[in-house]
């Protein structure tokens, strides 16, 4: 072994265990130490991290036009392995970092109600307690993953270090979609025959020992009436699974948000706020013909336009309004979240028709699903995952549910988030603008985290003027890539 090829080696082992320390904090400090020429080389040892670029090594050309010398192609080859290896880093980085600590239990109070997505569980109850672990597991926990076909515009084939936002966006979406296709109240069978507790909840060895024996044999009794009364449903659970693969033919799977974040000035590698997000997810439902009785809606500069909304849904008689999903791209405060709205995000994620929470803390998206006390439970999608052949036809269904809740304060919530509703039909979504506007009541001390209008927005009526007049179509256009560059916070109001 040549003393380069040992360095490296040490160099892969410190950074390793430097990360595992805890020591660095997110994925942007390890690209900058994998972009070190020193890295992999005997050179440059006292050259510094901050002052190497690490913007652009996704964006390596994947092919060559034209004849090339043979030192060009060899450039090139050798930037395009580094890039790979790179990627493979983060990815094992993150594998290492958040296999150690997504399975560590949370905390949860037996004296307070854990609320999620418009539910109440009280967990001193062994039978509601059994009902939030199932309501829980059911939820679609969608994160990296590693070794897919390679995505538009490169060769990466892992969202490792950068897809965060986009795979709680699709967990959102996820959730919408399940409320749309199954029944009131459906839960994964799988998850009711768990044999471990995967919650922490400070009782006794003998109390937690009696509880699972009761739950155990209860369980048994369900299992084989389940496994004939949930054949439909599972099917219909599969299939919302398989649109969220990751390959290119997936309606919603990381492929083809990617490709429709081009027309926001985004590629693979960059980084997608919450609010670009809600309008790549708006995009994918219109594209798709899996759920042509469905569509999203974006608010508009925290404002819902009940006009829009209503041209969206309605068809001709005798048929029904479509299905609504509402997305309201939100910033609750300047670099920090303004306390007096935590109140506010607690009432909203005790609605029925809430489906979650496209947030996190700063450079770490989450998915909000629910809260206790002074804390939000969450899904995270960190942890790297290898993927899944969802050709099969009885693939594995495990990596896409997680039964260990987590929990965070709110303390730690970033002021940039996304909230998320589902109404089936008219009335039901007459019911949520009731409910949502009772609920925003609790900040109008300050200001309301967005509002209901009636009417049409301006981009509706910019819309019909571009349909009768191609100048003003021309110079909408370059206002709009002008919005599409400029800094991310421009993407929210502050409020």
């Amino acid at each position: 072994m040549t003393v380069s090829s040992i360095r490296a080696l040490y160099n892969v082992v410190s950074c390793s265990l430097y990360f595992c320390t805890g020591c660095y904090g997110d994925e942007k400090n390890f690209l900058a130490l994998v972009m070190n020429p020193s890295f992999l080389s005997e050179g440059s040892e006292g050259q510094s991290l901050v002052d190497d670029p690490i913007e652009d090594w996704f964006f390596l050309p994947s092919e060559v036009n034209g004849p090339q010398k043979l030192e060009e192609s060899l450039v090139h080859q050798d930037a395009e392995d580094k890039g790979k290896l790179k990627s493979k880093l983060v990815s094992a980085w993150n594998s290492v970092k958040y296999g150690w600590s997504w399975k560590q239990k949370s905390k949860f109070s037996k004296s307070s109600p854990v609320i999620m997505l418009g539910k109440s569980f009280e967990l001193k109850d062994q039978e509601e307690r059994e009902r939030f672990r199932c309501s829980f597991t059911s939820l679609l926990w969608l994160t990296y993953r590693r070794g897919f076909p390679p995505l538009p515009g490169g060769f990466l084939t892992t969202d490792s270090g950068w897809g965060c936002v986009l795979r709680t966006g699709q967990m959102l979406l996820a959730q919408g979609l399940l409320l749309h296709l199954m029944p009131p109240g459906w839960t994964w069978s799988a998850s009711q025959h768990a044999v471990k507790d995967d919650m922490d909840l400070l009782a006794s060895s003998s109390e937690r020992e009696l509880c699972f024996n009761d739950s155990t044999e209860k369980r048994a009794r369900r299992l084989s009436l389940d496994s004939h009364l949930d054949r439909p449903m599972e099917a219909t659970h599969r299939r919302v699974v398989r649109w969220f693969t990751d390959n290119p033919t997936a309606p919603f799977g990381i492929h083809s948000l990617v490709e429709l974040g081009k027309s926001s000035g985004k590629k693979a590698g960059d980084w997608y706020g919450p609010s670009i997000v809600a309008h790549i997810l708006r995009k994918a439902v219109a594209a798709s013909a899996d759920v042509p009785n469905l569509v999203v809606y974006v608010a508009q500069d925290c404002t819902i336009y009940l006009e829009d909304v209503k041209r969206l849904c309605e068809r001709p008689a005798p048929q029904s309004w479509k299905s609504v999903i509402v997305l309201v791209p939100v910033r609750l405060g300047g670099q920090d979240l303004n306390p007096s709205y935590i109140t506010c995000v607690k009432k909203l994620l005790t609605l029925e028709s809430c489906i979650g929470i496209i947030g996190g803390k700063p450079k770490h998206s989450l998915f909000f699903v629910g809260f206790q006390d002074d804390h939000l439970l969450y899904l995270d999608p960190h942890y790297c995952q290898p993927t899944v052949d969802t050709k099969k036809l009885n693939f594995s269904l495990e990596s896409f549910h997680c039964k260990y809740p987590r929990k965070m304060s709110f303390t730690r919530m970033d002021p940039s988030c996304t909230i998320g509703f589902y109404a089936k039909g008219q009335k039901d979504f007459e019911a949520m603008c009731t409910a949502v506007n009772e609920a925003l009541s609790t900040s109008a001390e300050t200001y309301p985290m967005f509002i209901f209008v009636e009417g049409k927005s301006q981009e509706e009526e910019d819309a019909r003027i571009i349909s009768t007049n191609n100048i003003t179509y021309i110079q909408r256009e370059s206002e709009r890539e002008k919005m599409v560059t400029s800094n991310s916070m421009d993407e929210f109001v502050l409020l």
